[in-house]
């Protein structure tokens, strides 16, 4: 009889001892993934480098030297410039917890307004580049009033100004493209973005590509250093308690749009400086690459949360996939297909962090 006590009494602390062995391998487990979770939050640029670095490694691979030729890395650069300025627009946007879809139409607006007004009506440059900033800073005010004070959500109001904006689009400019020599004759400082800096080995430096990365520092600064920067946080992240702080949530909503139209403005002036004219048919649908370079990289579509840094790489990201995937000789078709599946795990990955972190 005591051995079947004692058989028994071995076998419960055997079984203990498992069970044992098991929750603490789950929460061993768990711990693992909260900690990764909240390094993601805190260090949200984490991710998109990650998926930068594996993209470069994979076409290393794949295309080989060519994949690495000094010309092409510049050339990657240039694709993602306008897609880059952009995204700093979208990037102010998205971290209030709103969205702008007009920012296409912003740009090539303001494109035609400079281009117009200098080769047609015969505007000095310098009055005729100011007017087309003036155009994209209205713009954006128009959409920062609709959104803050009619309290109208962003998405229905740059879609429908979106549509407004592309319409004046076709309005001012009569359908017409205003020529690049044209443009060289009467106002070369529109194409001076455009111009190059030679690096050697082929590769080229654009004006374009510098003023993005000045402009981005500009921004970074302050977002990252002043009030405002730490009022478009509180306002995405919450915009009732950013409310109860203190933080005038409708000023700092305004604001962000209105800067992000005088950011699509400056892209303008990179656009024709890309291509030389100023044409109706633009990069319209630019929006759409540049809020998948603020997703992949990493700022959230739910606000608060994101860096600047992230979006850049983010456009790295996109230009990287599609050059070389165009190098290895893939269809244009498997170009947009790995950007579309990159932004479903890019907000999967943001889904993820944000239900932990939370």
């Amino acid at each position: 009889m005591s051995d079947d006590s004692g058989g028994t009494a071995l076998a419960e602390r055997g079984l203990a001892g498992h069970d044992q062995a098991v929750a603490t391998f789950e929460e061993d487990r768990h711990s693992v993934l909260r900690n990764v979770q909240h390094f993601l939050h805190e260090y949200p640029t984490a991710v998109p480098f990650i998926v930068l670095l594996v993209g470069v490694l994979i076409f290393s691979v794949i295309v080989g030297g060519r994949f690495f030729a000094l010309f092409n890395l510049s050339l990657i650069l240039q694709q993602v410039t306008i897609i880059g300025v952009l995204g700093i627009a979208q990037t102010l946007v998205i971290l209030t917890a709103g969205i702008d879809l007009s920012v296409g139409a912003i740009m090539v607006l303001s494109s035609i307004v400079m281009g117009r007004l200098a080769v047609v009506a015969g505007f000095p440059p310098e009055i005729s580049f100011a007017l087309g900033l003036l155009t994209g800073l209205g713009c954006g005010l128009i959409n920062g009033l609709l959104v803050a004070y009619v309290r109208l959500p962003p998405f229905i109001v740059t879609l429908g100004t979106w549509s407004i904006f592309g319409s004046m689009v076709i309005y001012v400019s009569h359908s017409e493209t205003i020529r690049a020599q044209d443009i060289e004759a009467a106002a070369p400082l529109l194409q001076w973005t455009g111009h190059t800096i030679r690096l050697g080995g082929g590769a080229v430096l654009t004006y374009g590509a510098i003023l993005m990365i000045v402009l981005a520092i500009v921004v970074w600064y302050m977002l990252n250093r002043t009030a405002f920067g730490r009022h478009v946080y509180a306002t995405g992240d919450d915009p009732e308690a950013a409310r109860l702080a203190g933080i005038n949530t409708r000023n700092t909503l305004i604001a962000v749009y209105a800067l992000a139209g005088l950011i699509c403005a400056i892209a303008s002036w990179v656009l024709i400086g890309r291509i030389g004219a100023a044409s109706p048919l633009g990069n319209q649908t630019a929006n759409l690459d540049a809020i998948t370079a603020v997703v992949i990289g990493g700022t959230s579509l739910f606000g608060g949360r994101g860096s600047l840094v992230g979006t850049l790489f983010g456009a790295l990201i996109v230009g990287v996939f599609r050059n070389g995937l165009a190098l290895a000789g893939f269809d244009s078709l498997w170009q947009e297909f790995t950007v579309g599946i990159l932004i479903i795990l890019a907000v999967t990955i943001d889904q993820w962090i944000r239900k932990i972190s939370a």
